[in-house]
């Protein structure tokens, strides 16, 4: 990387994303709670996805404050279906802290951001150029792959001492950006666009002749293929949710009973260690589709069973944990994204029943 590359390298690409950007809600924000809000919404989840959930999320916590006085429940209620839950909590911790330590504000200190709640390298990376304006690299899984490509870096240490030079005094945050942006929208995973790329003269792999690099990686995920039947218990037009227990996955949500299927375990035993007794015998039970699922490292295949109550079926729930509710109160509670797609089967088996 010469000096004379690198000044082109990153006028050809701020040029480059001026005329290309997408019109996305948070690049028209300068307030860095705001930019903090959609770099926490954007890991790990397509641009698509989390345009609604940023525009309702700020419409209802439009500041820190307003954040950290919100009880969890409201918060994970506005994240429902988004994933990555952990992600709402630890905005809600953070906030709290941010209005006892912070005044409310982000700090614009690289090492009191990551002391956050939840606040990695990229997000105060992020932060520090595109909300303060300050030189910081900011590395996503995009941005790994363009400079994995650009400059044939191999390892991690490679890459982040790559970055540091080459992001810009002037402008970081729009450069950064614009590395997003190539790496979302050119310097794609699979079939790179080379030919529409304002800075592939410069690029090491496609002038070696390859038609992409192996840039630098933090190692592939390992999945585990997991089976996970659900049971909608159904009576008098409500359904059966239950509280899942603080720590641990999905913490905090409603969900739909049931769970993982042990080692020689069939679906109907793993079903009853979830379900009361009187549900399994004063019941009928049926099964009404099947739905896919991944979080975190496990592939889920969660096939989905609809148990309709005898009239004369008495159950006693267990604790407050449990909770009748009516299928239209949904969205007004935090439940997890299985219990939402399970929803959409059972709304489309009552439809084809009619």
């Amino acid at each position: 990387m010469t000096p004379t590359n690198l000044s082109l390298i990153r006028r050809k690409l701020l040029r480059w994303y001026e005329n290309n950007r997408r019109d996305l809600p948070w690049r028209k924000r300068r307030d860095p709670y705001a930019i903090w809000i959609a770099e926490t919404m954007l890991q790990q989840t397509q641009v698509t996805t989390v345009i609604p959930y940023y525009e309702r999320f700020l419409n209802c916590f439009p500041t820190v404050h307003a954040l950290a006085r919100a009880p969890l429940r409201k918060v994970l209620a506005l994240w429902s279906g988004l994933g990555y839950y952990r992600r709402a909590e630890n905005l809600n911790k953070a906030a709290r802290q941010l209005a006892r330590n912070h005044g409310g504000r982000l700090p614009d200190d690289y090492e009191a951001l990551r002391a956050l709640p939840g606040v990695g390298d990229y997000t105060a990376g992020a932060l520090m150029s595109i909300a303060f304006g300050k030189p910081y690299p900011a590395i996503d899984g995009n941005v790994r792959r363009v400079f994995g490509r650009l400059f044939n870096l191999r390892s991690e240490n490679e890459l982040r001492a790559g970055a540091k030079r080459v992001v810009p005094r002037s402008r970081p945050g729009y450069f950064n950006q614009g590395l997003m942006e190539l790496g979302a929208t050119i310097c794609i995973p699979k079939k790179p666009r080379c030919p529409e790329c304002p800075i592939a003269r410069y690029c090491v792999t496609r002038n070696n002749g390859r038609r992409s690099g192996k840039p630098a990686s933090r190692g592939l995920r390992q999945f585990r293929d997991v089976v996970w039947p659900l049971a909608i218990v159904r009576r008098r037009g409500k359904i059966l949710l239950r509280l899942r227990p603080s720590g641990g996955i999905l913490a905090g949500l409603w969900e739909f009973p049931g769970g993982e299927v042990s080692n020689r375990e069939s679906v109907s035993t793993s079903l009853k260690r979830h379900l009361r007794e009187e549900i399994e015998n004063g019941a009928l039970r049926c099964r009404i589709g099947e739905l896919r699922h991944s979080v975190t490292n496990q592939r889920i295949r969660a096939p989905v069973f609809l148990f309709d109550l005898f009239p004369a079926t008495e159950i006693r729930l267990p604790t407050s944990r449990w909770r009748w509710l009516s299928p239209s109160s949904l969205p007004r509670y935090p439940v997890s994204s299985m219990t939402l797609k399970a929803a959409k089967i059972l709304a489309a088996y009552e439809k084809n029943s009619l």
